[in-house]
C-alpha cells in the first residue's frame, strides 16, 4: 500500500514538473524584486501592523539598493454585527480597505491597486478584554491585507518582467 502511494505521489510530482507549473515566487525576478521593495506607511496602529506585516513578507534586503517604494494608505471601519437583547453590540466586522502605489526608485508609478481585508471579532463585556479583541482583529486584518498585496506585486512582477 505505501509503495502504491509513493509511486502515485511520484507520478503527480512528475506530471507538475512536466507541464511547465512554476511556483509565483520561482519566477525569474519575483523574489529579488519583491526583497528590493522599502516600504512607507501611514502613522496609526494599523499602519504600523502593515508594515510590519510586509516587511516579513518581502523579507527586505538592506544590502540590496531599492528599486522600489510602496506608499499605502488605509481606512479602517468597525460595524457592529451581532446585538444583544439590551441593544448593546456584542460582535465586530472589521474592514481594512489598503490603498497602494508602488513607484520606482526613481519616482515613477509602477502599480497601484486597493485591497480590501474583512475581520469579525467579539465584544465583551470587560473592558480589557474588549480592547484585546479589537486589536486581535486589527492584526488579523493588517496580515491578510499585506498577504493580498504581496500576492497582487509578486504576480504582477512575474507577469510584467519589471526591469
Amino acid at each position: 500500500m505505501n509503495r502504491l502511494r509513493a509511486s502515485l505521489i511520484g507520478l503527480m510530482l512528475l506530471s507538475l514538473t512536466s507541464c511547465g507549473f512554476t511556483p509565483l515566487y520561482a519566477a525569474p525576478g519575483v523574489a529579488s524584486g519583491i526583497s528590493t521593495i522599502a516600504i512607507s506607511a501611514p502613522q496609526g496602529r494599523s499602519g504600523f501592523l502593515l508594515r510590519q506585516s510586509l516587511g516579513d513578507a518581502f523579507a527586505h534586503d538592506a544590502s540590496a539598493p531599492t528599486a522600489y517604494r510602496l506608499a499605502l494608505s488605509y481606512n479602517e471601519q468597525k460595524i457592529p454585527r451581532g446585538v444583544r437583547v439590551d441593544s448593546v453590540a456584542n460582535r465586530y466586522e472589521l474592514v481594512l480597505t489598503v490603498g497602494y502605489i508602488l513607484t520606482t526608485a526613481s519616482g515613477t508609478p509602477a502599480k497601484t491597486g486597493k485591497v480590501q481585508a474583512r475581520v469579525t471579532y467579539d465584544s465583551a463585556d470587560q473592558p480589557y478584554a474588549s480592547i484585546a479583541a479589537e486589536q486581535d482583529g486589527q492584526e488579523r486584518a493588517a496580515a491578510e491585507a499585506a498577504r493580498q498585496i504581496q500576492i497582487e506585486l509578486a504576480t504582477w512582477m512575474a507577469s510584467n518582467k519589471p526591469t
